[in-house]
């Protein structure tokens, strides 16, 4: 046997787990292998049962020793993968969308308020124009028979009308209940908060009759001073009070015309027709006012055009006149006499006087 193998007076011995040699412990235990630096096995007695020793022997064939593991070779370098044609898969770059936002119930009428109250408008025009027509025809009849077909013309416009703006300013008014809890909730976002009144408190304040007179008109006053403070028109405060005002005038011109309706005699009826005329005028004079308010709170004019903001500032000088003024001047010919003096003042003929600009 070699020097690095036990010899046979050894009973304990340490095998290598590389190179498998076997080293006889003299004394403490080795760890590493003196041949090949492997690491050595713990030590076991050479005639050890399998299940006492942690190795296992390995027949190999005559002749033929164990060499030193050798280092894994490194991968041969090779081209860099790609592609002669751009993929069809993996992931797509695909750009990040708008962020859906949530519907609202009312949503799709409260995009077309614009056109619900200047429908509303011209219907209750219409409305005013049967109810004069209505009169005119009363006092046409005082005196002379009316035909029974423009009688009948008259009391189908006069039904249709009363029908048809009646639906709609109820439409428009659903639209307007949807615009304000909108425009609320975009006032106080502005401003970092959010809406203390919830849409019930809203609906019902603007549905429900006799309180409905006020509470429009304080929702719309809290929203416009917060427009106001976020820099938006001052002018807009009073736009609120102005349809408040029309509002509550129609209030009283309807509880009015109704009153009208229970007459008995037939002069009371035809100041009852007025007093409808005069009903229907103001109501369109609301819808009006309202699609300002709507346009105001939108930074636009009644017409739609955006608005100009006026700001005066305090002059700190005289003003100063951008042309001079025009003065007369005297001109005169060197070959004529001077003129004769009288004191400090020099006499001018009308003939040598004219004007002259600076």
């Amino acid at each position: 046997m070699n020097g690095g193998q036990v010899r046979s007076r050894s009973t304990v011995v340490q095998p290598c787990a590389r190179c498998g040699a076997r080293w006889a412990v003299q004394g403490k235990p080795l760890h590493w292998c003196p041949r090949c630096r492997g690491v050595l096995l713990s030590p076991a007695p050479v005639d050890a049962p399998a299940d006492r020793r942690n190795y296992r022997w390995v027949a190999r064939p005559p002749g033929r020793r164990t060499h030193a593991a050798q280092p894994a070779r490194r991968p041969a370098v090779v081209e860099t993968p790609h592609y002669h044609q751009i993929p069809q898969w993996g992931l797509h770059d695909r750009l990040p969308g708008e962020a859906v936002v949530p519907r609202r119930p009312l949503a799709a009428l409260t995009d077309r308020v614009g056109t619900a109250l200047l429908a509303t408008a011209g219907l209750f025009v219409l409305a005013a124009l049967t109810e004069l027509g209505r009169y005119g025809i009363l006092l046409h009849n005082r005196t002379r028979l009316i035909q029974p077909w423009l009688l009948w013309i008259s009391d189908a416009s006069v039904t249709v009308s009363s029908i048809l703006a009646p639906a709609a300013a109820l439409v428009t008014a659903v639209a307007l209940v949807g615009w304000l809890a909108q425009t609320r909730r975009a006032a106080y976002a502005a401003v970092g908060q959010a809406d203390p009144r919830s849409l019930r408190i809203l609906i019902l304040g603007c549905v429900v009759p006799v309180v409905n007179l006020v509470w429009p008109g304080v929702f719309l006053t809290e929203a416009a001073r917060l427009r106001i403070a976020d820099g938006a028109d001052p002018r807009l405060l009073r736009s609120v009070r102005i349809w408040w005002g029309a509002w509550l005038l129609n209030a009283v011109l309807v509880v009015v015309a109704v009153c009208y309706r229970f007459a008995s005699s037939l002069q009371v009826q035809a100041d009852g027709v007025l007093a409808s005329l005069w009903t229907d005028l103001v109501a369109a004079g609301v819808a009006v006012a309202s699609l300002a308010l709507v346009r105001g709170f939108a930074g636009l004019d009644l017409r739609g055009r955006p608005k100009t903001v006026h700001r005066w500032v305090i002059a700190t000088e005289p003003a100063r006149p951008v042309i001079e003024p025009v003065s007369p001047g005297v001109t005169g010919s060197a070959d004529r006499a001077p003129s004769a003096s009288v004191g400090n003042d020099e006499v001018v003929t009308a003939d040598q006087q004219e004007v002259v600009a600076k």
